[in-house]
């Protein structure tokens, strides 16, 4: 175990399991981070779920969005699974729900014909229209006007540290590792 120059244990070189513990900051922020990500998350789609006209989950909204910004309206289950970073079987049924809720469609793949792809329906673009005045809210409310512009800016650059390079964040925003220009 070595200690750099402010104190901060390494863990890098740990000789018995006492020493794998995480020390007090970093529990403090691994707990922090949990928590406030659990509760953020539970709040933006208890936002869309208590709205009648609405009545999605976080997950399902994100599926409407990532599939209304795909080319075509549709993607390979396998990619909107990587995309919405849910396992595939968590993925499938979510789809099916929405399905049977006429938002979404799975169809064959073209040219392939094994491969399923999810596709959003003309109600499921209706109704991210309906859904995003809520969650937009709802983001600005629990998150955004809670920490500010500098550190929005901060909180993006730690986390995208956590990211691979091409990791699909937004579509026509910079790349995780890049900073958004400020606002005019």
């Amino acid at each position: 175990m070595t200690h750099d120059t402010t104190g901060t244990v390494s863990n890098d070189q740990a000789s018995t399991p006492e020493e794998f513990w995480l020390t007090s900051t970093e529990q403090l922020a691994w707990r922090t981070y949990l928590y406030a990500t659990t509760l953020l998350s539970d709040r933006f789609s208890e936002a869309l779920q208590a709205d009648p006209e609405v009545d999605l989950t976080l997950g399902e909204y994100e599926i409407l969005v990532r599939l209304s910004e795909a080319e075509n309206k549709f993607l390979r289950m396998s990619e909107l699974a990587d995309q919405v970073v849910h396992s595939r079987s968590r993925l499938t049924h979510t789809i099916t729900r929405m399905e049977k809720r006429g938002l979404v469609e799975r169809v064959r793949c073209t040219g392939d014909g094994r491969g399923r792809q999810a596709q959003l329906t003309d109600a499921g673009a209706a109704m991210l229209e309906r859904a995003a005045p809520t969650h937009v809210r709802s983001v600005r409310e629990q998150l955004l006007d809670v920490i500010g512009h500098d550190d929005l800016l901060e909180l993006g650059r730690i986390l995208s540290k956590t990211l691979d390079d091409d990791a699909p964040v937004a579509v026509g925003c910079p790349a995780p590792h890049q900073s958004a220009p400020a606002p005019r």
